[in-house]
């Protein structure tokens, strides 16, 4: 049993910090521009497959750097020739274009790259166990993953808060007016704030597509639950998308872990359930099967109890 909670413990960190990974750079969008962006997640998938044509000629590490670059280029193209035309005409408007353009990349990468999963390992540097606790090896490359999403959380922390440039940022949300008078160019600001946030989701994509697998189907995988964790955490919130992100990683881990029904929970009070007993099919539902539900049920849950989310300011 130690074990396996080890195990589920350090798998649902890791899972968790992948979401945090691609959920900052959407945060980041959202608090400082106002928009909900529909492609992100497609932007992760392009950063894996972008990370996976590169490496051949670059390597790991420097696929590790060219690959958010590319995403965050293109994050930056849509940004100035797509989405700056369309925001004049409310959140409507930037919604279904977003959610277009989700559909446009699936479709690039069905032609350029197929749609047939692509074998990514990581690199022999960090491809061995870093350590073994309670029998258990922990692969290099996962605890690399855990330095990677907290040092990324630690520098937006300081850009935001600590720099004249996340401060001009923060004030060109607000007051955009005011920055243009003071002499920033407040567009700008806008396209390289949606640059860096696809750049983040590249490099999201170059990690997701080692730990997980690198197929056409990624951004579906993870883009629905991305928003969950934005909404839990609290939309804008940087430190709320973090803690969702470790709560839904873990969450989830552990519904997968536990193989128990709620007729076993019943049991554990000396109530019997069984095939005779009426609503049998629902008692009888694993843990296992409702994970995927789990997310969803606490988004639900968060709208009920604190529509602001964990660390939201406000909630609407």
């Amino acid at each position: 049993m130690f074990d396996l909670i080890v195990l589920s413990v350090f798998n649902g960190l890791i899972y968790g910090l992948l979401l945090f990974m691609l959920s900052s750079g959407l945060t980041l969008i959202f608090s400082m521009m106002g928009v909900l962006n529909f492609a992100h997640a497609s932007v992760y998938m392009a950063g894996a497959y972008f990370a996976y044509s590169l490496t051949p000629y670059l390597g790991f590490w420097g696929a590790l750097i060219a690959a958010p670059f590319l995403a965050g280029l293109v994050g930056a193209a849509v940004e100035r020739f797509g989405l700056r035309h369309v925001h004049g005409h409310g959140h409507v408007a930037e919604l279904l274009f977003t959610f277009g353009l989700a559909y446009l990349i699936e479709e690039f990468v069905h032609l350029v790259w197929g749609r047939n999963p692509l074998d990514q390992r990581p690199p022999p540097l960090l491809d061995f166990p870093l350590f073994t606790f309670a029998g258990i090896d922990f692969p290099a490359f996962k605890v690399f993953m855990i330095v990677v999403a907290l040092g990324m959380f630690v520098a937006l922390w300081l850009i935001l808060t600590r720099t004249r440039i996340g401060l001009i940022v923060q004030a060109a949300l607000t007051h955009p007016h005011t920055v243009g008078n003071l002499g920033h160019d407040v567009p700008t600001v806008f396209t390289l704030v949606f640059a860096t946030g696809s750049a983040l989701a590249g490099l999201a994509g170059v990690m997701g597509g080692i730990h997980l697998v690198t197929n056409p189907g990624m951004a579906q995988a993870l883009g629905p639950i991305v928003f969950v964790v934005i909404v839990v955490g609290g939309l804008g919130s940087l430190a709320g998308a973090l803690i969702a992100s470790i709560l839904i990683g873990l969450l989830q881990t552990f519904a997968i872990a536990v193989d128990a029904s709620l007729a076993d929970f019943l049991r554990l009070f000396g109530l019997q359930v069984t095939r005779a007993t009426p609503g049998w099919e629902v008692w009888s539902i694993t843990l296992a099967q409702i994970g995927p539900m789990l997310p969803y049920l606490l988004l639900v849950l968060m709208l009920m109890l604190r529509p602001r989310g964990l660390l939201g300011s406000r909630d609407s």
